[in-house]
C-alpha cells in the first residue's frame, strides 16, 4: 500500500507558490498538518490538502494519506474522474463540484496542476476570470460620424480607439463601419488596453482607449450588413459583441 508522500505536497504548494504566488496558510490548531491555498484578491479557497486516514475516503484501503480538495466547472467531468483511481467525491467538502485527489503517486503531477488550475479559474474573481481568459473575437463598431475610419489606416497600422467592456489585450477586433458603408473594413488585434480619457458629449462618452493594430482590410463589398444578417444572422451592431463561429470562419478566409 502506498504512503505518505511529502514531496507531493511539497511539488503542490512549490506549484502554486511559483504560479500564482501563494503560500499555504494552516488555519487549524487541532489538524496542523491542513492547509488552504487561496485567492489573494477575493480570499476564496481554490486548494485544501489534508492529511487524512485511507478509511475515510476508501473503505478497502488503511495507512494515512495526503489528499488534495479542488473545485471543478463541470459536475460531469468529476463524475467520470471518481471513477478512476486516486480521485473521490470531495471529502469534508463534498457540496458543489469539490474533488478529492490522494497525493500518493496515484494519481500524476502534471494531472494534478492541471486539476489546481482549473479549481484556480472556478474559484476566481469576475476580474481575476477576465484576465485569465483566452483571447477573445469581437465585432465592434465605428461610426463614420465621429471619426474617420474608413482613412483611419493611410498612415499608421496602430491606432487608439474607444475601448469596449470585456475587451483586453491579444483580442482581435474586427471594425464594422456604419452607414453609408454599413461593413466590416478591418481585422484589428488589441495591443494595448485601460489607457485613460476623458470625453464626454451629448452623443458619446469615452472613458478608456485601447491601441488596436492592422492585421487586414477588407473590401466594403466583402462583409456587408446585409450578408451579415443573411447569412450570419447579425441584425445590429450598436456595440462589441463576440464573433459567431461560422463569420470567424470566414472573415479568416476558410
Amino acid at each position: 500500500m502506498k504512503t505518505i508522500d511529502d514531496s507531493l505536497r511539497d511539488e503542490v504548494f512549490a506549484y502554486a507558490k511559483k504560479k500564482y504566488g501563494s503560500k499555504p496558510e494552516y488555519l487549524w490548531a487541532k489538524f496542523p498538518d491542513y492547509a488552504i491555498l487561496r485567492h489573494k484578491d477575493n480570499e476564496k479557497w481554490y486548494a485544501l490538502i489534508m492529511n487524512i486516514t485511507y478509511e475515510k475516503i476508501d473503505t478497502e484501503k488503511s495507512g494515512a494519506v495526503d489528499v488534495l480538495n479542488v473545485k471543478l466547472g463541470d459536475m460531469l467531468l468529476r463524475d467520470l474522474l471518481i471513477r478512476q483511481e486516486g480521485y473521490y467525491i470531495g471529502y469534508h467538502i463534498s457540496r458543489g463540484n469539490w474533488l478529492s485527489v490522494v497525493l500518493d503517486g496515484t494519481v500524476p503531477l502534471d494531472e494534478i496542476t492541471r486539476l489546481i488550475d482549473m479549481s484556480f479559474e472556478v474559484t476566481a474573481s469576475k476580474k481575476k476570470k477576465q484576465e485569465m481568459r483566452s483571447p477573445k473575437e469581437w465585432l465592434v463598431p465605428a461610426n463614420p460620424k465621429y471619426y474617420d475610419i474608413v482613412h483611419a489606416f493611410d498612415d499608421a497600422d496602430v491606432i487608439d480607439w474607444k475601448q469596449g467592456a470585456g475587451i483586453k489585450k491579444n483580442d482581435t477586433v474586427f471594425l464594422y463601419v456604419g452607414a453609408p458603408v454599413s461593413a466590416i473594413l478591418y481585422k484589428c488585434k488589441v495591443t494595448e488596453v485601460d489607457i485613460p480619457y476623458d470625453y464626454h458629449s451629448s452623443e458619446l462618452t469615452i472613458t478608456k482607449l485601447m491601441k488596436i493594430k492592422l492585421i487586414k482590410k477588407y473590401k466594403p463589398e466583402q462583409f456587408t450588413f446585409e450578408r451579415l444578417k443573411s447569412e450570419y444572422g447579425i441584425f445590429a451592431v450598436r456595440g462589441p459583441r463576440g464573433v459567431p463561429n461560422s463569420l470567424s470562419a470566414a472573415l479568416k478566409g476558410k
